[in-house]
């Protein structure tokens, strides 16, 4: 399998592509006025305690207060009895060094932990943890022991010079003892530069802000399968050489500068790929389709045939076109961002195995991810639950807004309907009022109603009421929009 990075820059904006023999897969949107702020440190003050929601609220200087529950004040050991609550950790008025975790979503605040790391290429530096860990993505019990050697003998070389703990990342995979020396080194300056920021800053305060989006994605992205990373900003292009040559020499070579005249992101249809993704609708191959709907609860999969057929039976049918979309479904949840809980219905399958088999494909395709996620079983209503770990907004929250037209409902009442409910408010009116005339003011569907299939109701209503009722088009107007003039 071959990968390769696209990164397209703007003042504007910084857009990042991973692709994967030739399809789009992941897709990173940050601009510049609101640039992702996961992993950033801040020196805040705490400006609410909430005893019955053991959270408070801390300001970090962004335009919202940002989150943090008790569970993110307590260090992850500590000995604490069931009584601590929130009133004995924090009080208005206190200062805290906190991490993002995860970025302002909608109206939610940013969520933040006292829990501070700060990572390199292969390693995560924990300066209040006494804790060594290996990444769960490497496997071999026989790595693990050697990275954790490895790192054990940095640390003890060092002296007193590394307190803290280390996350060995799933890039380390093979590294040797210089590569993680390097790393180890290069975090403990970083750190002492943010410690002493930390001691001198007045709150509000910005103490550590990670890397920008197009060298963060070589740090976090790149894996061995990625064969070339192009960038089509020449100033850009040099500081990505320079970060490679300093921290990761061994991706230096894959490093590309495009100078083409078409588009950066025309390459592979990335920009069809990303206004695809858009959309509700998944086509698969097949014939069959996918159904996405957000929702700020969950996210819905529904899994239909369409105008897939089959060959054999409808079993085979609704198995193919499972396991199709197993696999379709993994790629969307990278693509689209989607975090929190994803319900899945697949399409009713009668055999176990064919069952089994579905999660098979599924959990194998989301152990490609990079975000945390964890998978169920099929439930007695033949769902399948996914839980992926949401740190930033979501493609379309990136994106898209809502609706103006349907406030984001994503549907919008029939001409009969808003018909109907002119009828009502004329008669509220008449009631009140008792005016000659009435001028209708609608959109061209909701007037053509009333003309063509509600003509004779509103000859009954003008009957009824013993006035005339107008009608005049507003091109401007939404189907749901409509005005009564009393004349």
């Amino acid at each position: 399998m071959s990968g390769e990075v696209l990164i397209n820059l703007t003042p504007m904006e910084t857009r990042v592509a991973v692709v994967e023999n030739g399809v789009l897969q992941e897709a990173f949107i940050e601009r510049s006025r609101r640039r992702g702020i996961v992993g950033n440190i801040y020196k805040g003050k705490v400006v609410r305690v909430l005893p019955g929601m053991q959270a408070a609220f801390v300001d970090i200087g962004l335009e919202k207060a940002a989150f943090i529950h008790v569970n993110e004040v307590v260090a992850p050991n500590a000995n604490i009895d069931e009584h601590t609550t929130i009133l004995h950790l924090l009080q208005e008025g206190q200062t805290l060094v906190v991490q993002v975790t995860k970025d302002p979503i909608a109206s939610k605040g940013a969520r933040l932990t006292t829990h501070l790391s700060v990572p390199s290429r292969y390693l995560v530096y924990m300066p209040d943890s006494p804790h060594t860990g290996v990444s769960q993505r490497i496997e071999d019990e026989g790595e693990r022991e050697r990275l954790k050697a490895l790192i054990e003998a940095s640390q003890a070389a060092m002296h007193d010079d590394a307190p803290g703990g280390v996350i060995i990342r799933t890039a380390a995979e093979g590294a040797g003892q210089e590569e993680l020396a390097t790393d180890m080194h290069f975090l403990l300056r970083l750190w002492r530069k943010v410690d002493e920021r930390r001691h001198s800053a007045t709150p509000p305060a910005l103490l550590y802000d990670d890397l920008p989006l197009f060298i963060r994605t070589l740090r976090d992205v790149m894996r061995a399968d990625i064969e070339r990373v192009r960038i089509d900003s020449r100033e850009n292009y040099v500081k990505l050489k320079e970060f490679a040559k300093e921290f990761m020499p061994d991706v230096e070579s894959c490093i590309e500068y495009y100078p083409g005249e078409r588009p950066l992101f025309d390459l592979y249809s990335v920009e069809d790929e990303i206004q695809k993704a858009l959309g509700r609708k998944v086509q698969l191959k097949s014939g069959g389709y996918l159904v996405i709907d957000q929702t700020e609860a969950m996210t819905t999969i529904d899994v239909n045939t369409g105008g897939y057929v089959g060959h054999r039976n409808l079993e085979e049918t609704i198995f193919k076109t499972n396991l199709e979309a197993a696999t379709a479904i993994a790629r969307q949840l990278r693509l689209r961002n989607l975090g929190g809980i994803i319900i899945i219905d697949f399409i009713d399958m009668e055999e176990l195995e064919h069952q089994r088999q579905v999660l098979r494909v599924l959990e194998k395709a989301l152990e490609r991810d990079h975000a945390k996620n964890k998978l169920t079983g099929v439930t007695e209503l033949g769902l399948v639950q996914v839980t992926r770990k949401r740190t930033r907004e979501s493609l379309e929250q990136t994106l898209c807004e809502p609706c103006l037209i349907c406030q984001g409902r994503g549907t919008l009442k029939t001409p009969e309907t808003v018909c109907y409910e002119i009828f009502r408010e004329i008669l509220r009116e008449e009631r009140a009022y008792s005016p000659e005339t009435y001028m209708v003011l609608a959109s061209q569907g909701v007037v053509d109603r009333l003309l063509d299939e509600e003509s004779s109701a509103v000859a009954d209503l003008e009957a009824f009421i013993g006035k005339t009722i107008r009608f005049q088009v507003e091109a401007h107007y939404s189907q749901e929009q409509y005005d009564i003039v009393l004349m």
